[in-house]
């Protein structure tokens, strides 16, 4: 934990520093080389406001911006209009919908003065530009360095040369940005949730000011060739790009310290070359390293990096250096023999286990917002994310990816392959990049991402397309580019595939290139609700076989606090279509009405919205947590699933295992048990009990108590199953009996213990007599089967009949400057079950929930005599500082603050 706190600490100070230095001492005065973050001290202006003043006149140092608004650099307009109180808080009930969208359809400026030395003049001085949204007419000190016709795309990146146009002292760079229009490949939401008014229109990635004697590095990168069976050796491979940006011969030396060694080669570079440099064992024997310390994802081993550091010497002078980690990991990625996509760390088969990351709608996100959302993925035990269309507006996430040991699956959005989204006609294979111009477009974009992202141990497969395929002529060339730039990781030429060869249900057009072939993973959702049965027993769409690339079992509506925060009081209750599906999905996804019929049916109507939220996080543990174990328990038939969504980009009902408020809801805590590495799980359908190790070690002597209650709690059946389970496998230990008669809810508890009687895992199931039955009949007659409707729910209403029990509560709390955590022991002395106990820590004075928050358990049940003792940490800054007050409620245990 001292390790995240020292992230965390790191990223403020970046976040609020307006003018930053990067690498090996680039900032000092003195050195060769400078790279300056230009962050903070930007002004922005709506054009409209400018009428009669020339754009020339605007990008002079004397030009008044005293009446501008302060613009966030990275980020949008919209996202600054906010920030500046011009805009009343958009992700509160309807009032994006106020947001007048006109005001964005004419450019913006953005603005900001930076000052220059002598010295700096007598060198290259140039601008990169990570990232604009969408083009911009670029000025500098009065004289146009570029218009818009060339300086446009959202995922290409540019470094405009600026030595004629710098003096010294002090000086402008000023862009005229313009909206996208109809037709271009922009990030956006798809049917996620609301279009942003602005469209994300804006200067959302880094800008930097580059200094140096005419010599730049770029992407250096490290990627190894494992030894799979000592898994202690590896040989290294390293490339960077170096760019001479003078119209005279450089030459020098290339040296590269990668922590366990140091070589170098002496090269000559062209005027105006961009080199391409590499190292290989065969030529360097000191790249085949032993004894080394692997990158692992999160569950298999530590996620280890080591230090690199690139330098370009000239005449005994540092004239350029980039200072990376690196981990060493081998990727490697097959068809199994079903045709399912499958992969390998370092030799290891990994079943991902992810979900599908989004950026805040407004592009607002922090280091320290994407660090608490990491440190979610990991509390949870998943290993994976998936970015589709966003993938950060810096490298935040992937660094913090590499740090935590998190697998990321980057591509482009599907946005882009239909007509709805991207505005133009679009092919129904290929979708809508088929021109030679377009085609051009998302291969330099791609270029310029892969050379950005290269480096990233966590990135383990490039991701072409999301549900429909790159053309051909589009296809051969990021092959082109990954057999030039990294031969690192494998790439797949869409998220959808499997099953579309000869099921015209799903897709009429197959998902096959005619370049790589089949793509082995599939799209077949579902996402609208869907029960617990259905991971189990499908086996032709979304179920647990395979590699699902995004599904989920539908809404996930978040607890009552972050409901409070998102609607007006007046609005919380009854369930209406303005407000509460406003923050819905988009299409098909615009409604709650499937959710709420399957809850009404399950768990009985809600009076009130406290008992509405409540019984929804019932609900959302009970259908998340058998997707997860499905996949789990079916492996290696199953070979990754991801969770659509992780996060939500604003706040919402839908998709999501924490809300954007940063608030875990059922699903959370129903994911982090399924993925315990060490796992009992029962299997809905099959009425029987599997065994998990997701570990890398062997799991011995092992004991596993299987026990079944009734409504009244008492024990209708209890067995216990003992053995040993390999590594990384899950196999089936028991049989349950069949349950009839008098029991329409019954209770199952899973406890596996080691061979000292230490409990390593429990496990603790709801289940009906009357069964969920899906109707896949007419899921075949939907357009999209992007669900299965449900002919018969189960009935869980009888637990309305549970009696009222009180609990026993103690509780500890300790804090340092840092940290504080809460210890609470828990005690059932009643002899009935206490059902879906939900903790909750909040504020001393405010009484708002303290976030993030890591339960090592939440929503649980103890059985009658039980006790348990669970933990919580937090930061001790996103608190009030005082010992918090630590809320206690269940479905049959009344809502208390036990430390009052």
């Amino acid at each position: 934990m001292k390790m995240d706190l020292k992230i965390s600490f790191r990223f403020l100070i970046v976040f609020f520093v307006p003018l930053l230095f990067s690498g090996c001492g680039a900032g000092d005065s003195n050195s060769a080389y400078q790279d300056l973050k230009l962050e903070g001290d930007w002004k922005m202006q709506s054009s409209e406001k400018l009428n009669g003043i020339g754009d020339q006149e605007i990008s002079v140092a004397a030009f008044d911006v005293e009446s501008w608004l302060d613009a966030e650099v990275p980020g949008t307009v919209l996202g600054s209009l906010v920030t500046n109180g011009m805009v009343q808080d958009p992700y509160f009930g309807i009032n994006m919908q106020k947001v007048d969208a006109s005001q964005f359809s004419k450019p913006w400026w953005f603005r900001r003065t930076f000052t220059l030395d002598k010295g700096a003049l007598e060198k290259v001085v140039s601008l990169r530009f990570d990232g604009i949204n969408y083009r911009a007419d670029l000025w500098v000190n009065g004289k146009m360095v570029a218009s818009k016709d060339d300086f446009a795309g959202a995922f290409r990146m540019f470094t405009f040369n600026i030595s004629q146009y710098v003096k010294e002292g002090i000086n402008t760079v000023a862009l005229k940005l313009y909206q996208h229009i109809d037709g271009e490949y922009s990030i956006g939401f798809v049917d996620w949730n609301p279009l942003p008014p602005d469209k994300n229109m804006g200067i959302f990635r880094p800008v930097s000011l580059e200094i140096n004697d005419g010599v730049k590095i770029r992407s250096p990168f490290v990627y190894s060739k494992v030894d799979s069976v000592s898994l202690a050796s590896a040989d290294l491979f390293i490339d960077a790009d170096v760019v001479n940006q003078t119209d005279q011969v450089m030459e020098g030396t290339l040296r590269v310290n990668y922590e366990l060694g140091v070589v170098e080669k002496e090269i000559a570079l062209k005027p105006n070359e961009t080199l391409s440099c590499h190292f290989d064992p065969k030529e360097f024997k000191s790249l085949s390293v032993n004894n080394v310390k692997l990158w692992w994802p999160n569950g298999m081993g530590d996620p280890n990096l080591y230090d690199l550091k690139v330098e370009f010497i000239a005449d005994n002078k540092v004239l350029d250096c980039v200072q990376k980690n690196y981990g060493i990991r081998e990727i490697k990625s097959y068809l199994n023999e079903d045709k399912n996509r499958t992969f390998e760390i370092n030799g290891k088969f990994v079943l991902i286990k992810g979900g599908g990351w989004v950026d805040d709608l407004l592009l607002q996100d922090t280091p320290k917002s994407v660090e608490a959302q990491l440190r979610y993925i990991k509390h949870m035990n998943l290993n994976s994310i998936r970015c589709e269309g966003f993938w950060g507006k810096d490298e935040t996430l992937y660094n913090l990816c590499d740090e935590y040991g998190i697998l990321v699956m980057v591509g482009w959005s599907c946005q882009w392959e239909w007509e709805e989204y991207l505005h133009k006609p679009t092919d129904e294979k290929y979708g809508g990049a088929t021109t030679e111009e377009d085609i051009d477009l998302l291969a330099q974009s791609w270029k310029d991402q892969l050379l950005w992202l290269r480096n990233h141990p966590s990135i383990y497969v490039w991701m072409l397309g999301s549900d429909k395929l790159p053309d051909p002529r589009l296809e051969n060339k990021y092959v082109d580019l990954f057999q030039k730039y990294d031969l690192s990781r494998p790439y797949v030429t869409s998220a959808g595939g499997a099953g579309t060869e000869e099921n015209k249900i799903v897709a009429e057009v197959p998902l096959v290139s005619d370049i790589s072939g089949p793509t082995g993973m599939k799209m077949l959702g579902p996402y609208a609700y869907t029960p617990p049965v259905y991971w189990y027993t499908d086996t032709q769409l979304g179920g647990a076989y395979g590699f699902n690339t995004e599904t989920c079992p539908g809404p996930s509506v978040p607890p009552l606090s972050s409901l409070e925060r998102m609607f007006p009081k007046d609005k919380l209750w009854p369930i209406d279509k303005d407000y509460w599906e406003f923050h819905t999905g988009r299409n098909q996804f615009k409604t709650l009405d499937r959710y709420r019929k399957a809850l009404d049916a399950r768990y009985g109507e809600s009076e009130s919205v406290e008992e509405f939220a409540f019984k929804s996080q019932v609900s959302n543990y009970e259908v998340m947590r058998p997707m997860f174990e499905a996949f789990i328990a079916h492996k290696p038939k199953s070979t990754g699933v991801i969770q659509w969504m992780l996060n939500s980009a604003w706040p919402e009902l839908y998709w999501q295992l924490y809300d954007t408020y940063l608030q875990p809801n059922g699903s959370f805590y129903g994911t982090r048990k399924a993925c315990t590495p060490l796992h009992a799980i029962y299997r809905y359908g099959f009425n029987d009990v599997y065994l998990a190790n997701e570990d890398l070690k062997d799991a011995t002597e092992l004991t596993v108590k299987i026990r079944g209650f009734d409504l009244q709690s008492r024990e209708i059946f209890a067995d216990r199953w003992q053995g040993d389970i390999q590594t990384n496998t899950s196999k089936f230990i028991y049989k349950l009996p069949k349950i009839e008669g008098e029991n329409p809810v019954w209770f199952l508890a899973l406890n596996v213990y080691d061979s000292d009687g230490k409990e390593l895992d429990n496990s603790f199931y709801w289940l009906s007599e009357k069964e969920d039955v899906l109707d896949y009949e007419a899921a075949k007659k939907l357009d999209w089967p992007y669900y299965t409707p449900t002919s018969q729910y189960a009935d869980f209403r009888s637990l309305n009949d549970l009696p009222k029990v009180k609990l026993q509560y103690h509780s500890d709390y300790k804090a340092d400057d840092q940290f504080a955590q809460v210890k609470l022991t828990v005690k059932n002395p009643s002899d009935k079950l206490a059902f879906f106990v939900y903790f909750d820590i909040v504020g001393a004075d405010s009484g708002a929930p303290v976030l993030p928050v890591y339960w090592d358990d939440n929503y649980i049940s103890l059985l009658p005599g039980e006790e348990r003792t669970y933990s919580a940490k937090y930061f001790l800054a996103d608190s009030d500082g005082k010992e918090p007050k630590i809320k206690a409620k269940g479905w049959n245990v009344d809502s208390v603050i036990i430390n009052e």
